[in-house]
């Protein structure tokens, strides 16, 4: 009896390892299905002192585009950026250029109920390509947050905020895409990459 306790034991210590191994690997992957270059889909108001996601590789100084929004909210978006994981980042600036506080309308997370389940977001955002009449919906982690600055709640009278968004890929020979989101006129943005 103690020979078969003691290979019990053994089976349960490897089986207990193999989970640990597991489970760190499945964390340091992050959902990200392997590639690093992804932002962070937690990114949120309150982060708005770290790294500035409008600072990445292929950005201009000059913006690609200007969406203005409603009570003097304005998207400046500064780039679009193809990657070779199968996606598109748009990076832009989140600005009220009023004076008075304004609370950031809820509109903008979509009307999607997994995407408004996780609270404020870029979520109704969508990229069209009318040459290949197809629109592409921002992704979303396997919980079902969006891929998108989250936790939008009040920018003070003329603060800034840096966001990202990111969609599938349009085919690499589609550079030229609408970027549209709720209570924001329309815009025509440059993909890069």
């Amino acid at each position: 009896m103690s020979m078969r306790f003691t290979a019990k034991a053994r089976r349960g210590m490897v089986a207990l390892a193999v989970a640990a191994g597991l489970a760190v690997g499945v964390a340091g992957c992050g959902g990200s299905g392997g590639d690093d270059k992804k932002p962070d889909g937690s990114a949120s108001a309150s982060k708005a002192t770290g790294p500035n996601p409008s600072t990445q590789q292929g950005q201009s100084d000059q913006p690609l585009a200007e969406l203005k929004g409603t009570d003097g909210l304005l998207l400046q978006i500064t780039s679009a950026q193809r990657d070779s994981g199968g996606f598109v980042t748009v990076n832009g600036t989140l600005k009220n250029d009023g004076a008075k506080d304004l609370l950031i309308p809820s509109a903008l997370s979509g009307n999607e109920t997994e995407i408004t389940k996780n609270g404020p977001s870029l979520g109704g955002a969508t990229l069209v390509d009318s040459k290949g009449k197809k629109r592409y919906y921002v992704l979303r982690d396997t919980e079902g947050r969006p891929l998108t600055t989250t936790g939008l709640n009040t920018l003070k009278g003329g603060q800034s905020l840096p966001v990202f968004m990111q969609f599938p890929s349009p085919p690499t020979e589609t550079t030229d895409v609408t970027l549209q989101l709720p209570t924001f006129s329309s815009a025509d943005i440059k993909i890069s990459g």
